[in-house]
Formats: structure tokens, sequence, C-alpha cells
């Protein structure tokens, strides 16, 4: 379909058999170095507990984290998400008493 080149826009990858919003946007910040959020259940869980979102589908997710992340930021915030979740706001055994956001998560207040 595309002469053996990966595509470089998420309605492209996404016709492609087993790429969905995640992988595409994956692919356009880390290969193309385009803007892209990566919304998966991390960024998903972490935005809700620190008020960045109020939504839980990772398209709508998407929509509200385009809005306040420069387009610049956006992929490499999604990446900083990861390890954030992994040292801190883990789904289970936070690590509130220790979270460097402590002061602004809406989830602790």
């Amino acid at each position: 379909n595309f002469g053996g080149e990966i595509p470089d826009t998420i309605e492209k990858l996404t016709t492609l058999a087993g790429i969905g919003r995640k992988t595409a946007n994956l692919v356009m910040g880390d290969v193309f170095h385009k803007p892209a959020v990566v919304t998966d259940t991390h960024c998903i869980r972490i935005c809700g507990r620190l008020g960045l979102t109020k939504n839980k589908e990772p398209a709508k997710v998407e929509e509200d984290l385009r809005k306040i992340l420069p387009p610049e930021r956006s992929s490499d915030f999604c990446h900083r998400l990861v390890l954030f979740g992994r040292e801190y706001c883990k789904a289970r055994g936070e690590r509130c008493s220790k979270c460097p956001l402590l002061d602004i998560c809406v989830s602790r207040k």
C-alpha cells in the first residue's frame, strides 16, 4: 500500500493491520519526530490522578492532552510519564509520600 515505506501520518498508519492510535502515535514521535501523544493505560491513570483529564477513553485523553501540551514536547511527555509511573505513580503501591508532584496532585487533596 505504501511502496515498502512506513507511512508518516496517523491516518495512514492506522490503516495497517494491527496498528492502532497508540502504536501510530509512538511511530510518529519516535520514528518521525513529529508531535505525538501516546495514551496507554499508564498515561490515562497518571493524567487522571494529576487532574490533566477526566476522561478514560484513550482518544479523548489524547485530545485533552493535545490541548495543553506543546506539540514539540508531547512525545517526550508521554515517555516521561512511563518513567514517572514506574518510580512513583504505580497502579498499586503508589509512592505518594516521596512523589515530587504531591503538591499538585488532585487525587491526594
